[in-house]
């Protein structure tokens, strides 16, 4: 029996449901816009509605994309409430309540009718919009069925990345390079679009299929011309893992036996300068700078190894503080002196050695008036000189008339080293004001080059590497990190490549052998000798195997390529000062074939041990080249002439008793590597036993059950 009115009803005045519960809707959707409508008129009292605007065209909506909108239509039971039938409204409770049962009731239904309706939307097209409202019917109302809407919009939403540009290999696979265009048209314009309805995404999808079905053909011609240019443009072989092969990587530093060593030093001098190498030998003797007053130098025979007495040592008293000392490079018996006072002292050693001290050279060179910062002879050129003082000036003097010659000038500060380039023709110097500069002193008295250095005031060295095309300089970082730079000898300005060894206070003095670009670098108080080759190609500076002495050494001093014992594949010989002995070491490269000649490691080498020209020819700028000289004993054969090519042999496959095609010689090796690893495979013992087979198992009886 009925007793009053259906509460909550839309005829209840101010008392509504609309204003206690409201259903939350799917998002994108428009029937917030009526909720609020009708909360508006609610305030007012009515219970009227606002009519929602007719859905647009399906058309025009795929023109704008808009996403999904779900319309949902309400049918009241009431029959004086028929006008308002199409009228959108939010749930009651009471319709949530009924159209949740009866959707509970007939599920399966509900979804056939929404399949059967969907299907007939997608046939008619733009021709009856009125049918993407007819599939929200009022069956579509409960709150299982919004749900299920609601995960069904979720998954239809697309949300496009942007796509990055087609790669070469795709692009090269196409029948005919990309234009611009068309690749525009490729890249679909989704940055500013977030979420597309599902018909959108469907006319995406089937628009990139015929967009890649339209250019997949004609592909092979231009696959065929990249793989051209891929090989045109192949490097050299290089290991994948220490990066270039270098035939140096595993040098091997041998120190020389024990009966070689000149032992029993004392009084080594600690007071020597920076710009100084400290120690210093050719292939007779060695000088080495003593402590104590009078600036003795004590010179050691080479040829008498063993322990010095206990006596005085004989030496050179130079009378005044060494500032540098040098062998001359052509003359084993003369030594040069450069003291504090700006004098030049030429000493000449008797044959046989020094007997007694002596205080009385054989000239002097007065070439400054302040202290000295060190002195170089030429490379070349006989009797040829080099000073630079602390007045800043660099001066070349002609010893055989002690006069002066040539006065470079240009620099601001303290002038750490100077190296002259292989050719004799340039000189490069490195300065405490962080500037490189490179001279040709016969045509310029200022530098016709400069760049930045190292920034590091400590100190640092420079020398000249593949055949005087890069420089290479050591030197500290703003950390008093030591560090080696290589430089582009024409291009100063920046470092090609820099690399980082230790904090350390000494400085790295660099040894360069020409013929296997092999730069030693090593400092006072290290035990470690670091190996780098120098290369005209990146990185430039390659890591060697350094090595690494038992002890630590004062200076390291390398003699001439004509000194190297080449039999034992040794290609640079040095002799190396510790606190208290002066050894030999060896650096060789370990060979099979060491028997024969190493012609790939001794290449014919510069003899830097004669004198290309006269003092007054190099002045007069009549240049001569060094004469090369093979290392090459006699009565040795070399190892590329033993190395002969053996011709492509022809092997007729007996298989089944036809001859086939005459193998090549690359498919003889891989033959034979075949044959050998079967003949090793045949020599493994074949066991199939395994390991649980040898394995005690348990009682039979335990597995049965009780």
């Amino acid at each position: 029996p009925r007793l009053g009115p259906k509460p909550f009803s839309s005829n209840s005045g101010d008392v509504s449901f609309d204003k206690v519960f409201a259903v939350p809707v799917a998002p994108g959707s428009q029937e917030n816009i009526h909720h609020a409508s009708t909360a508006g008129s609610a305030d007012n009292g009515g219970d009227s509605f606002v009519a929602p605007a007719p859905p647009p065209p399906v058309a025009a909506a795929t023109q704008n994309k808009p996403d999904l909108i779900v319309e949902i239509e309400i049918k009241k039971p009431n029959a004086d409430n028929e006008g308002d039938s199409n009228v959108q409204k939010t749930l009651s409770t009471s319709e949530r309540r009924k159209s949740s049962a009866d959707a509970d009731e007939s599920p399966d239904k509900i979804f056939e009718q929404t399949h059967s309706e969907s299907s007939e939307n997608s046939t008619e097209g733009d021709d009856k919009p009125d049918a993407e409202l007819r599939r929200f019917s009022a069956a579509r109302s409960s709150i299982a069925e919004r749900r299920r809407l609601y995960e069904s919009r979720s998954k239809s939403t697309v949300e496009e990345k942007s796509q990055s540009p087609v790669p070469l290999r795709r692009e090269l696979s196409k029948g005919e390079p990309f234009k611009p265009q068309q690749q525009a048209n490729l890249t679909t314009p989704t940055a500013d679009v977030k979420r597309i309805s599902a018909p959108e995404g469907k006319l995406l999808e089937e628009r990139r299929r015929n967009v890649s079905t339209s250019v997949d053909g004609g592909g092979a011609a231009i696959k065929k011309s990249a793989t051209e240019a891929a090989i045109t443009n192949t490097h050299k072989r290089t290991s994948t893992v220490f990066g270039k092969v270098s035939k140096f990587r595993h040098l091997k530093g041998t120190t020389g036996h024990k009966s070689t060593h000149i032992e029993n030093l004392r009084n080594l001098s600690r007071q020597i300068p920076g710009e100084c190498n400290g120690f210093h030998a050719n292939h007779e003797r060695v000088a080495v700078p003593l402590s104590g007053p009078g600036g003795k130098i004590a010179i050691f025979e080479l040829s008498r190894p063993g322990r010095l007495p206990d006596g005085v040592i004989p030496s050179l008293v130079n009378g005044s503080n060494i500032m540098d000392f040098q062998w001359d490079p052509f003359d084993s018996s003369r030594l040069a002196v450069a003291c504090d006072d700006g004098i030049v002292k030429l000493w000449r050693i008797p044959e046989g050695g020094l007997s007694e001290p002596t205080n009385t050279p054989e000239r002097e060179l007065i070439a400054h008036l302040d202290k000295i910062y060190f002195i170089r002879f030429h490379p070349l050129a006989e009797d040829v000189l080099l000073t630079a003082s602390y007045d800043m000036t660099v001066k070349l003097w002609d010893l055989r008339t002690l006069e002066e010659k040539i006065l470079l000038t240009g620099h601001t500060d303290q002038i750490f080293d100077l190296a002259w380039s292989p050719c004799g023709k340039m000189a490069a110097t490195v300065c405490k004001d962080g500037k490189l500069r490179v001279y040709n002193p016969r045509k310029s008295e200022t530098p016709i080059r400069e760049g930045n250095g190292p920034v590091g005031t400590r100190g640092a060295r420079i020398t000249w590497a593949l055949e005087g095309q890069y420089i290479v300089c050591t030197g500290f970082d703003k950390v008093s990190e030591r560090q080696i730079s290589v430089y582009n000898a024409q291009k100063l300005n920046a470092p090609l490549n820099t690399a980082s060894l230790d904090v350390s206070p000494s400085i790295l003095i660099p040894y360069y052998d020409e013929d296997s670009s092999t730069l030693f670098v090593t400092g006072k108080g290290d035990s470690t000798i670091y190996c780098y080759e120098i290369t005209d190609e990146e990185p430039y500076i390659c890591p060697l195997s350094h090595h690494r002495c038992t002890s630590l050494h004062q200076g390291l001093s390398f003699l001439t390529k004509n000194h190297c014992d080449v039999a034992s594949v040794e290609f640079s010989k040095a002799y190396r000062l510790t606190n208290t002995t002066i050894e030999p070491l060896s650096f060789t490269v370990p060979r099979i074939k060491s028997e024969l000649f190493q012609d790939d490691l001794f290449p014919p080498t510069r003899v830097t041990w004669k004198p290309t020209m006269s003092a007054d020819e190099w002045f007069a700028c009549n240049d001569r080249k060094a004469t090369k000289l093979s290392l090459q004993p006699e009565g040795m054969e070399a190892l590329s002439s033993i190395q002969q090519v053996a011709p492509a042999k022809k092997i007729e496959h007996a298989g089944n008793g036809s001859s086939g095609g005459a193998l090549t010689r690359a498919e003889f090796e891989k033959n034979k590597q075949q044959e050998i690893q079967k003949s090793v495979s045949a020599r493994l013992e074949y066991n199939t036993k395994l390991e649980q087979d040898d394995m005690e198992g348990v009682d039979e009886n335990e597995w049965q059950e009780d």
